[in-house]
């Protein structure tokens, strides 16, 4: 028994430590997932004490590994190693299980508790996740230490997944698992928890493929590994039949692998428990007293004492730290020999990791000269605005989900991400290029550009349409929730993109996506108002979407104009009334800017002193001073009107009482921009006759 691998008898009692720890765990909170704990604890055991390089007296080693647990709702499987294994929880963090304050949440979050790389959740989005984290260490490599052999940098790292029915089940696993075998990301590890049992029981009601196969035909290495057939019934007092061996040569032959590795591993959920191992009940229930008491007895433990941990056991796993420590030390000198060979890649690492946007980023950015006549999308000016960013800032990387063309995220002259064999004549490239191509996927494209970001060095963005952003709405909330300095490039961001009609045209999509905690979503005016958004954006390094026009719009003349620098403060004055007392204040967003500006011109014909408020961001204009604030939008003008080709929900806080709120809060049709503007109501005629009628409102009349 676990002869290969070196397990003594201290290491099966830990593991069976373990087990118990997560039983008692649910049950001291009365709710939880025990099963999986159980069931999974030898692969946790092994991953943390034999498998994973890691430090757990320092948690954000460079080097280490990472470890996604995305089976993220049986977060006990790596709670109860952070506390072996000495990342600082201690049994009294799993005492306080799933309850306000704890260190040890429902589900894992990362910045919350030490050890945890990414908070997962929704089923399927941390193995989707890792397969970022595994495209990010490679492009990493790329940037630090491309002429290294294999396996001798000290940038190479492997990414290591648990994962379960439900998130194999998932579709965004599929979309990236798809990708990762596509990529032939070796540096990738997929622990398949294959015990057939979730919250309805059987899988076999609803679930019947064979993953294997199917991983197979992704292009990854499929290894099974089956528990099932050594397992005791439970009551014949077996404390350990697993085969730990062939699990951990399967994780040891991942390490050199050239293409991602599946490890199908047999299990039985919440083995041992005498009646409740391989039901669904102890997949998400407390086992229950009676239960837990047997399986302690089954295992050689005191059945009426709870959470214990025996003082061999914990000194044996926590000698853990003493080799994080060492292998620490060998690295810091591979790691100190190689910024003496490259002191400029050193430089650059100790910018990417200390966060810091490069010198001269702002004087990078092209400058737009006016045009309001021909104009420019904003798209297109994006896609000039990062092309411009290539050479200063080699962290930024990113692409598209199959709409390079469309979103304009490829940078001038880059390679693509690709192995060399599936470059293309459109675009050439190698394993270390920066261009993503992530195909029609873009649920993964989010997972997978969240996880990039979690690697922590680069500064990836993804582009879509932002009717499309619903397809990857569950990874951007992610992203927020993590704080992920994602950029999602949203482009055909409004009934502007014309003829492909209601299933393209975004409407409520604005709305919704303001209504996130923790996302900035920036909608530029022109082309200037683009490149200071971009800046504006890397410089806060937190999550935010840019949306983007398909049309051309005006290139606004900035010697008359205010400078577009005003962006970063999320609105600003762009033109202000002819005379020192305002009739009115118009507030508009993106496309809907010229507008505005148009409708502006109309009313101070008529001698009306009209202010045009530029509103590209909510989110940084509600971060700012209240004097800022008022100084944009004075209280004392009450007549005011809001201009944006979308829902109207959240403008009436802006105008008022006395405003009017122009958008469109039905579907959209097929037909030319230009009339669709005009038959939806949204013009500079329209905007100079809410004027009106909030002028007056604001008298009360």
């Amino acid at each position: 028994m676990a002869r290969k691998a070196g397990w003594t008898d201290v290491d099966v009692r830990a593991v069976d430590t373990a087990r118990l720890l997560a039983a008692d765990a649910v049950q001291n909170a009365g709710h939880g997932h025990p099963g999986t704990a159980m069931s999974l604890a030898p692969a946790a055991y092994l991953l943390y004490q034999q498998v994973m390089r890691h430090d757990p007296s320092d948690p954000t080693w460079l080097g280490r590994d990472r470890f996604v647990l995305s089976c993220g709702h049986s977060s006990l499987t790596q709670y109860v190693q952070l506390f072996l294994n000495g990342y600082g929880l201690e049994v009294g963090d799993l005492k306080a299980l799933r309850t306000w304050g704890s260190l040890t949440p429902g589900h894992p979050e990362v910045h919350h508790t030490k050890g945890v790389e990414i908070t997962t959740g929704p089923l399927g989005s941390g193995l989707a996740s890792a397969v970022g984290m595994a495209f990010g260490q490679r492009r990493q490599r790329g940037l630090l230490d491309p002429e290294a052999e294999a396996g001798e940098s000290p940038f190479d790292h492997h990414v290591w997944v648990l994962a379960s029915d439900g998130d194999i089940m998932e579709g965004v696993a599929s979309e990236a698992s798809s990708l990762a075998g596509h990529q032939e990301l070796g540096n990738l590890t997929l622990i398949y928890d294959a015990n057939q049992i979730s919250i309805e029981d059987d899988t076999d009601i609803s679930f019947s493929e064979d993953v294997g196969k199917r991983y197979e035909a992704y292009g990854w290495e499929v290894v099974h590994v089956d528990w099932r057939k050594n397992a005791a019934d439970g009551k014949g007092g077996h404390a350990y039949v697993e085969d730990i061996d062939a699990l951990h040569a399967a994780c040891l032959k991942s390490r050199t692998s050239k293409r991602p590795t599946l490890i199908v591993l047999h299990t039985i959920i919440a083995w041992p428990a005498p009646t409740k191992q391989n039901t669904g009940a102890s997949h998400g229930s407390a086992l229950g007293d009676d239960e837990i008491s047997a399986t302690k007895s089954l295992l050689g433990f005191d059945p009426t004492k709870t959470f214990q941990v025996e003082r061999p056991v914990l000194t044996h796993t926590r000698q853990v730290v003493k080799r994080g420590k060492a292998a620490h030390k060998e690295w810091d000198k591979k790691e100190k020999a190689w910024r003496k060979a490259n002191p400029e890649r050193a430089a650059l690492l100790d910018r990417l990791v200390a966060g810091d946007v490069p010198e001269g980023l702002a004087k990078a950015l092209p400058t737009f000269p006016a045009d309001e006549a021909k104009g420019m999308a904003t798209r297109a000016a994006s896609g000039k605005v990062l092309s411009a960013l290539a050479d200063v800032m080699p962290e930024l990387w990113g692409g598209s989900a199959d709409l390079a063309g469309s979103n304009n995220t490829t940078m001038d002259g880059q390679p693509s991400f690709i192995p060399k064999g599936k470059a293309t004549k459109a675009f050439p490239g190698d394993e270390y290029g920066r261009t993503l191509h992530f195909g029609i996927r873009e649920n993964a494209m989010g997972m997978i550009l969240n996880g990039i970001s979690l690697e922590g060095l680069t500064r990836p963005y993804g582009g879509t349409f932002l009717v499309f952003s619903d397809y990857m709405r569950p990874a951007v909330r992610l992203a927020a929730i993590q704080q992920a300095p994602v950029t999602f490039v949203w482009t055909h961001d409004s009934i502007g993109l014309g003829e492909d009609g209601p299933t393209h045209q975004p409407i409520e999509h604005l709305a919704s996506l303001r209504a996130m905690p923790g996302l900035d979503v920036v909608r530029p005016a022109d082309a200037n108002e683009t490149a200071q958004a971009w800046l504006a954006i890397l410089k806060n390094a937190r999550p935010a979407g840019v949306a983007l026009t398909r049309q051309n719009v005006p290139v606004f003349d900035r010697s008359v104009a205010a400078k577009a620098t005003g962006v970063a403060k999320g609105a600003y004055v762009l033109l202000d009334g002819s005379k020192e007392e305002l009739d009115a204040i118009i507030v508009a967003t993106g496309s809907e800017v010229a507008i505005a500006v148009e409708a502006r011109a109309e009313l101070e014909k008529k001698g009306l002193s009209v202010r045009v408020v530029s509103m590209p961001c909510r989110e940084w204009f509600d971060e700012q001073s209240a004097a800022y604030r008022e100084k944009v939008l004075p209280k004392a003008v009450r007549a005011r009107v809001s201009v944006e080709a979308g829902a109207t929900q959240g403008w009436r806080e802006i105008v008022g009482d006395a405003g009017q709120v122009i958008g469109i809060d039905h579907f959209g049709a097929s037909a030319d921009y230009e009339t669709l503007y005009r038959e939806f109501g949204v013009t500079a005629a329209a905007v100079v006759a809410a004027t009106r009628k909030s002028i007056t409102a604001a008298k009360g009349n």
